[in-house]
């Protein structure tokens, strides 16, 4: 069983910046980000793998966001930079025993970008 715990979201401005964390407590394969903006389905936003840091993106955060782990905190956090309106969404922490299969879900944290 995995607990996880997001913090951060907001409001923000286009072009600013936000950072999401979230504290897992529990042994899992991998950490990923998902969002889902109203009206739409979830969408895989970025995951890392806890043994060798290997990173995966949406294509259109490249660049943009960074998704990083804390082992000594077992915390994984997205770093959000040049946010765009269409980035709006409730964004959702997972974690998995593979890097394709999301077991264990935050309660999720909104973000808000305005033009």
């Amino acid at each position: 069983q995995v607990e996880l715990a997001e913090s951060g979201g907001g409001l923000v401005q286009a072009g600013e910046s936000l950072r999401l964390s979230c504290a897992a407590s529990g042994w899992s394969y991998a950490m990923a980000w998902w969002r889902q903006a109203p009206g739409k389905e979830r969408q895989f936003v970025a995951a890392v793998r806890w043994n060798d840091g290997q990173t995966y993106y949406l294509d259109s955060v490249v660049g943009r966001f960074t998704i990083f782990i804390d082992t000594a905190r077992n915390t994984v956090s997205l770093q959000m930079n040049s946010l765009r309106p269409e980035d709006t969404a409730v964004y959702y922490c997972a974690a998995g025993a593979t890097i394709s299969k999301w077991e264990y879900w935050g309660q999720g944290t909104q973000v808000t970008v305005s033009s």
